[in-house]
């Protein structure tokens, strides 16, 4: 997570909070001059398109007035779904025992982007398998996570 991101979450979880939601992560996507803040909400009895309205209206209120992004951005509030994107050592520790994918800052024995079941946290690593062969990898490494739905 970027600083930004981290300053991000700082400042709009008492609001999600406040609002009865779990702030489950959030991502500040840049494609050329365009910029899209996503928030991911969660709560035990699921996400509806009225929740994600109602902590889109009350986020909003809280950009405008402390207006932590300097340029044009979209606002998108979501649910994490089932491809389940992981931001945190607490949100890995609930995926282990599931197939997960990962993109990594850095490559690693000549790749970045690893698909397999999770299988630890070990310290400030992933252990996880992938193709039949053990890796770990470094969390501070990973660009981006997600749990591989099962139908």
């Amino acid at each position: 997570m970027t600083k930004q991101e981290q300053q991000l979450v700082e400042l709009l979880n008492p609001t999600v909070t406040a609002a009865g939601f779990d702030l489950w992560g959030i991502e500040l996507l840049r494609a050329g001059r365009h910029t899209t803040l996503r928030l991911y909400i969660d709560h035990s009895d699921g996400i509806t398109v009225e929740n994600c309205a109602l902590v889109s209206r009350e986020v909003s209120a809280v950009l405008d007035v402390e207006d932590p992004i300097p340029a044009e951005y979209t606002l998108e509030v979501s649910s994490p779904g089932l491809a389940r994107p992981l931001f945190t050592e607490a949100h890995f520790m609930s995926a282990v025992g599931q197939q997960i994918e990962v993109k990594l800052t850095i490559a690693q024995d000549n790749r970045r982007k690893f698909k397999g079941m999770l299988q630890a946290i070990d310290a400030d690593m992933l252990v996880m398998e992938v193709d039949g062969k053990p890796y770990r990898l470094l969390l501070d490494n990973i660009d981006k996570a997600n749990v591989v739905p099962v139908f």
